[in-house]
């Protein structure tokens, strides 16, 4: 059974199915993972971009420079299709990890 690094495998998961939605930049990630979890998950850019390299070194996400109209350029990530069977894989590891995290809290309660 695979094991979950809790922080690093939970940023890469909660990016991957935003990216996996819809491609997006940087700050809009940011503010997508706030409005969905109603604030309970915040990202730091310290924290956000070094994951989305990783991603991007791994071959899970790409990213391109856009023009915006009335603004400056944005950089864009996009899953690629090795990222989308990593996020496959993931859902599933964190299915098994809660599942059974929460029959141990069953069992102490």
């Amino acid at each position: 059974m695979a094991k979950l690094d809790m922080r690093t495998g939970s940023t890469a998961v909660m990016v991957l199915k935003l990216l996996s939605e819809k491609s997006m930049y940087g700050y809009q990630i940011v503010k997508e993972l706030q409005a969905r979890s109603e604030g309970y998950f915040s990202l730091e850019q310290g924290t956000l971009y070094p994951a989305l390299h990783r991603l991007e070194n791994d071959g899970l996400v790409e990213s391109r420079w856009e023009v915006v109209e009335d603004g400056p350029s944005r950089k864009y990530y996009y899953i690629t299709d090795k990222g989308e069977a990593e996020l496959k894989k993931s859902v599933r590891q964190w299915s098994d990890f809660s599942r059974n995290l929460l029959k141990l809290l069953d069992d102490t309660a």
